[in-house]
C-alpha cells in the first residue's frame, strides 16, 4: 500500500467523519442560521470537495492511476446515458416520496435531520444558486472520491474483487455521512451500493454524477417549504388536541 493512499484513507475513513458530526454539533446547538452563515458553509464546503478532489487526483497521477481507472470516462455511451436516465429517475422518485412521508408524520419534522436542513438548505435565489453550485461540485467530487478513487483501490488490493471494491466504496461513503445518524448511515450504505454497482457495471462515473445531483438539488429545494408545511400542520394538530382535551 502507497503511504500517500493509506494517509487518504486514513483521512476519508477517521476525520471525515469525526469533523462532519462535529460541524453538525454546532450547527445544531445554533437557534437559527443567518445568510451569511450558509453561504459561509457552502463556500467552505466548495473549497473543501475540489481541494480533496484535486489531492486524490495528483497523487492517483503520480502511481499511474489514469483517468479512465477513476471513472472519468465513457466506455459504453449507450449504456451509460440509458443507466443515468433510469438511476436518476429512481432517485428522484425515492427522494419526493420521501419527503411526502416526512410530511405527512408532523412528529418526524422535529427531528434532527429535519431541523438541520432548515438551517442549511438555501432561502432565497441568490443561495439557491450558489447551493446549486455546490450540490453540482459535491456530486462531482464525491464520486470521484469514493465511486472512483476508494473503489479503485479496493478493486485492486483484492485482486480485481468487485463485491470488495462495491463493499469498500460504501462503507468509506456511508462513514463520510455518519453524522446523520445510524438511520442516516444505513440509507447512505444503501445508495453507496447501489452507485458502486453502477459504475463498477459502466465503467463511469456519469451515472452517479448525475444521480448524486438529481438526490440533493431535489432535496435542496423542496424540503424547505415543505418541512415548514410539516411544522405547521403538527402545531396545528397540538393545538386541536389541546382544545379537544
Amino acid at each position: 500500500m502507497h503511504w500517500d493512499f493509506a494517509l487518504i484513507l486514513l483521512f476519508l475513513g477517521v476525520a471525515v467523519p469525526v469533523l462532519g458530526r462535529r460541524r453538525v454539533r454546532q450547527l445544531i446547538q445554533m437557534p437559527n442560521t443567518t445568510k451569511m452563515d450558509r453561504i459561509s458553509l457552502y463556500a467552505s464546503t466548495l473549497a473543501f470537495q475540489w481541494i480533496a478532489a484535486g489531492v486524490i487526483l495528483w497523487r492517483s497521477n503520480a502511481h499511474g492511476i489514469r483517468a479512465g481507472q477513476l471513472g472519468l470516462a465513457i466506455p459504453n455511451v449507450a449504456l451509460a446515458l440509458s443507466t443515468t436516465v433510469v438511476l436518476a429517475a429512481l432517485i428522484l422518485l425515492n427522494q419526493i416520496m420521501g419527503l411526502r412521508r416526512l410530511v405527512a408524520q408532523p412528529e418526524k419534522v422535529q427531528g434532527i435531520l429535519p431541523q438541520l436542513a432548515l438551517k442549511l438548505f438555501p432561502q432565497d435565489d441568490v443561495e439557491r444558486l450558489a447551493f446549486f453550485a455546490l450540490v453540482a461540485t459535491v456530486a462531482l467530487c464525491e464520486e470521484l472520491i469514493y465511486r472512483g478513487f476508494v473503489q479503485r483501490l479496493f478493486e485492486d488490493w483484492s485482486r480485481g474483487s468487485v463485491v470488495a471494491a462495491v463493499v469498500g466504496s460504501a462503507v468509506f461513503f456511508a462513514l463520510a455521512h455518519l453524522y446523520q445518524g445510524r438511520r442516516g448511515m444505513i440509507s447512505t450504505l444503501t445508495i453507496g451500493l447501489l452507485f458502486s454497482i453502477m459504475r463498477g457495471w459502466t465503467g463511469s462515473l456519469v451515472p452517479c454524477v448525475v444521480a448524486h445531483f438529481v438526490a440533493d438539488i431535489t432535496v435542496g429545494m423542496l424540503a424547505p417549504a415543505r418541512l415548514r408545511a410539516g411544522m405547521a400542520k403538527g402545531k396545528l394538530q397540538v393545538a386541536y388536541n389541546k382544545v379537544d382535551t
